[in-house]
């Protein structure tokens, strides 16, 4: 990773799917604003607007901070045209732009009707954000990528990867596949609770969906893991393999892990009990800022 990378990324951000202004009311976008705000002030890198975010989610919560990167994560390919969010992002000042990052995925086959060629469909939508007016170019780019063939496209024709829902262990795979060079900045989901039984009830609860998506569960065997880990919501042995579960020293370390196996960067998701990933869980974002300290 180069220096400007690691400068405009930072280590440590902050993944949520509910910073979505688009999907609110007025007290809603306040509630957004202010707590984006507070991340920035914390200290976190780089903001993740999770949750199949649109171009307007972003350049809102752009347009509500000052210095901190902003990105998608992950917008799909399928729901929003290239011209219409070149367009879109064409409309942030030239300075706010330049703290911008377009997350883009090809989400998953049972949720997409059209969903078919993914590869192709991904490198056409590459080719028309080029030729835009203005362009999104590569270095405004990042892929939601898992697989060799989608890893090497990130390589070449983005910033990096932002893989979603992996472990340490694709980890290192993935920074293998990037080169030194490429940004690698892995989702790493947290649950902020001592009792580990309690945790890994939020942890299945959350990913009960995602065990129903092909790319999620074909990558998971390819790591290693068995049909027998996906029953139930989730074996113990996929759950601690996933998730940061504990209290914000565990997060901590488990983040050092992701980093010492070759990420530049992690998105931290909070997942709370009476909330899944819904809320704005800040009380858990400023433990976290604290746990963390000067590595943020």
């Amino acid at each position: 990773m180069t220096s400007e990378t690691r400068e405009a990324f930072g280590q440590v951000g902050i993944w949520s799917g509910a910073l979505h202004s688009s999907r609110t009311d007025d007290v809603g976008r306040a509630a957004i604003t202010e707590a984006v705000g507070e991340l920035e002030d914390l200290g976190y890198g780089t903001l993740w607007i999770g949750g199949s975010p649109s171009a307007e989610d972003a350049t809102a919560v752009v347009a509500a901070t000052r210095s901190i990167t902003v990105a998608t994560g992950i917008l799909s390919i399928w729901d929003h045209p290239a011209a219409e969010v070149a367009a879109h992002i064409a409309t942030l000042d030239p300075s706010a732009r330049e703290r911008f990052v377009l997350g883009l995925g090809v989400s998953h086959g049972p949720m997409v009707p059209q969903y078919a060629k993914p590869y192709s469909a991904m490198v056409d939508y590459l080719d028309a954000l080029d030729s835009a007016t203005p362009p999104v170019d590569s270095r405004h780019r990042v892929l939601a990528a898992l697989g060799p063939k989608m890893l090497k496209l990130a390589t070449g024709r983005a910033r990096g990867a932002h893989p979603y829902l992996v472990t340490v262990e694709h980890t290192a795979e993935a920074r293998a596949a990037l080169g030194p060079d490429a940004l690698l900045a892995p989702e790493l989901s947290v649950v902020l609770d001592t009792d580990l039984d309690r945790a890994r009830t939020t942890a299945r609860n959350m990913l009960a969906m995602y065990l129903r998506l092909p790319n999620y569960t074909d990558n998971l065997l390819r790591l290693g893991f068995a049909e027998s880990d996906f029953e139930d919501g989730g074996s113990v042995r996929l759950l601690d393999s996933l998730f940061a579960l504990g209290d914000a020293e565990r997060v901590r370390d488990r983040t050092r892990q992701y980093l010492e196996a070759g990420a530049d960067h992690v998105a931290l998701q909070v997942l709370t009990a009476d909330e899944g990933g819904a809320g704005l869980p800040r009380a858990e974002w400023r433990a976290l800022a604290e746990a963390f300290g000067d590595e943020l």
